[in-house]
């Protein structure tokens, strides 16, 4: 098939990825179809495509993972090829098998090549008899919960549990001893389960200090393959990668040559064909041993750093949706291994609707307004827009911000200001949380590993845990601006500056953030007014405020600083510096400590998700800590348990129900103490 045939293309995909190749394709003159569930009706994906269709409900089962609906939207618009994207059905090869079926083209590899490498015990013991290094463990197909039990004993601890359908840190425990191991195993299949329909296990050896490089991979239909460099994407939490960079810092010229040929080694042994990922784990202590951990068989979340910063023949950029597309329309690469060259360093940062603070529970909202970066080697891949609604249907990934520079140093530099530019008001973000980990000192060192996040996340959490006293009189300042008067008043009593015979009355906003209730005072009018904060200190500070369509410029205490605002149903949202904050006004404080007051000792939800396992009836006495609840969010699993001793006199969820943010789930009740009181959970 040559490029002239495909005259449409379907993107199997939402969010970014879809934004993504949908700019391709339009480059590229290829009409682009795109597919959308209930909950993206209104997403930018489906806006920014030629052509769009309707393929069923939120749930992804029933949308973006019904093969057979994708299928009949490419036959009814006429497109000869599916671009899977990432997740959903792009490591699916009953789907790719599908698709040749119905003479569409599955861009993509060959359905064998996503079977051997999609699964992880196959791909293992396939890559090893190609010469490719793997890590001690144990990976024969079918094991027991006792077979897995005594080859970690046999390997020794800590080791790791993996499912063999998946990756993403679905289903994936690290364990330290032979306590938790079968409580760990048992967890584990049902995550496997859950997010992959197969709970295959498979067991490892944990490396020490490991750190997470992969290798891009081109492949066509002709027997070329070759590799694009590597990403090192150590810097993660829960598995979840959080920042990428290209090339990884810890490996030297001879290192890189045997890790990619090792990669194209490992393409070969499949007959892969199209972009791929060979995923390899390396000792910080010991850089020049390197093990298969798996590969990808699609295109990687993070991509576009190894677009950035690979040449060909001089010229930066390699567009590896492009590649795909002319590979699976029969081309083959234009170039060989050694026409490929690196040039500078690029850094990716994942913009995630999540609260670090809360332990990176998904969040949600209506998206009020988005401000993206942009700059000199700056790059954004998005998914939001204004008035889109963030729910708790698919993974919480919103953006990518990319940054290139000359070396590590500026790519890191302008990544962190470009961070700094970003701003989702509507819901939290992990904005604030990326920047604190790009300046923390091994980062900026490179001294990387997938256990920094954990180790150092109480410092990079705290400066996210306040609201400083000028943001409380931003918000102040902004409310008075929205209630004075357009342009110029008259009569003195228009305007809610305090005015009276003799000296001025103070104009009174109290707003909670953080758990607190804050007043802030504020006597005249916001383009200059004096500003005061009785419960922080006694001084009155001069201060000013001007608006312009939702940016917000402060002076407070000697500081000008500009914000990005919105405010909704009593909630002032601001955010400065990749740091968002919402202040609810008094009002909705008072409401809601009233409820509270009504709830007694409740226990709620951390995050909007669906109950898994409901260990709790009416009657039943609890001990604290026990568990009463597993909650399952964005397919991974989330334990509430009991805050005190006490007996359960409510329960309100079931398993199987979809919960929200902070809804109740059961009420507990402590046993009266000596003088008759009752305590309750807090």
């Amino acid at each position: 098939m040559t490029m002239q045939h495909f005259d449409a293309v379907l993107v199997a995909n939402r969010g970014e990825i879809a934004v993504r190749v949908i700019r391709t394709l339009r480059e590229l003159g290829i009409r682009s179809v795109a597919v959308y569930s209930d909950a993206d009706r209104d997403a930018r994906h489906v806006r920014e495509a030629d052509t769009a269709v309707h393929i069923g409900p939120s749930a992804a089962a029933e949308s973006y993972l019904d093969g057979k609906r994708i299928l009949d939207a490419a036959r009814s618009t006429g497109a000869q090829a599916i671009h899977p994207g990432y997740g959903f059905l792009a490591e699916n090869a009953a789907f790719a098998a599908e698709c040749a079926s119905a003479g569409i083209e599955f861009i993509g590899p060959p359905p064998a090549a996503i079977e051997s490498m999609g699964d992880k015990i196959r791909a293992k013991q396939t890559v090893s008899a190609a010469d490719v290094p793997v890590v001690p463990g144990r990976s024969e197909p079918d094991m027991t919960d006792a077979d897995l039990h005594r080859a970690a004993l046999e390997i020794g601890f800590p080791v790791l549990l993996k499912p063999s359908a998946g990756g993403g840190g679905k289903g994936m425990r690290l364990i330290h001893d032979e306590s938790a191991l079968d409580d760990q195993i048992a967890s584990a299949r049902r995550e496997a389960r859950s997010a992959f329909g197969d709970d295959t296990l498979f067991v490892e050896r944990f490396v020490a200090r490991p750190r997470h490089i992969e290798v891009q991979v081109l492949a066509d239909a002709h027997g070329n393959v070759v590799h694009l460099g590597e990403r090192e994407c150590s810097l993660q939490r829960r598995h979840q990668k959080i920042i990428e960079e290209a090339p990884s810092p810890l490996l030297d010229a001879a290192t890189r040559a045997r890790i990619g040929a090792a990669a194209v080694n490992a393409a070969r042994s499949v007959g892969y064909v199209g972009a791929g990922t060979v995923e390899f784990i390396v000792s910080a202590d010991r850089p020049e041993e390197f093990f298969f951990m798996e590969m990808n068989t699609r295109l990687q979340v993070e991509h576009p750093v190894t677009e950035l910063v690979t040449t060909v023949g001089g010229q930066r950029g390699i567009d590896l949706v492009e590649q795909q597309v002319r590979v699976a329309a029969g081309e083959p690469l234009p170039w060989t291994q050694q026409d490929i060259a690196l040039d500078g360093h690029a850094v990716e940062a994942r913009v995630y609707a999540e609260d670090p603070t809360r332990n990176f529970l998904p969040t949600g909202g209506d998206v009020l307004a988005v401000h993206e970066p942009a700059g000199p080697g700056v790059r954004v891949d998005s998914g939001i827009r204004p008035g889109a609604r963030v729910g708790s249907d698919y993974d919480p990934m919103l953006a990518k911000v990319i940054a290139w520079g000359p070396n590590r140093g500026d790519a890191l530099r302008r990544l962190d200001k470009a961070l700094g530019d970003t701003a989702v008001l509507g819901l939290q973000t992990n904005v604030a949380f990326l920047r604190a980990l790009l300046r923390h000192e091994q980062v900026q060192a490179g001294a990387l590993d997938t256990g920094l996040v954990e180790r150092e996340l109480d410092a990079l959490i705290a400066e996210s845990k306040t609201t400083p006293d000028e943001v409380y009189a931003a918000a102040a300042l902004e409310r008075l601006l929205a209630a004075e008067p357009n342009g110029t008043a008259v009569d003195p009593w228009d305007v809610p500056d305090g005015w009276r015979l003799g000296e001025p009355a103070w104009s009174t906003w109290r707003f909670a953030a953080d758990g607190d209730e804050v007043e802030v005072r504020i006597r005249g009018r916001a383009r200059d007014a004096e500003v005061s904060m009785p419960a922080t200190e006694s001084a009155i500070h001069r201060a000013s405020a001007e608006a312009h369509g939702d940016a917000l410029t402060v002076t407070y205490r000697g500081r000008t600083r500009r914000y990005r605002f919105a405010h909704v149903d009593g909630t002032t949202w601001l955010a400065a510096d990749g740091r968002t904050w919402a202040l609810a006004e008094h009002r909705l404080l008072a409401d809601r400590g009233a409820a509270a007051g009504r709830s007694g000792g409740a226990v709620t939800s951390p995050m909007p998700g669906t109950v898994l396992v409901a260990d709790v009836s009416a009657g039943q006495q609890v001990t604290s800590g026990q568990r009463l609840f597993v909650v399952e969010a964005m397919k991974m699993e989330h334990t509430i348990t009991a805050p005190i001793d006490g007996v359960v006199t409510e329960v309100h969820a079931r398993k199987g129900q979809s919960v929200g943010l902070d809804q109740p789930l059961a009420v507990l009740t402590a046993p009266s103490d000596a003088t008759g009181t009752t305590k309750e959970a807090q």
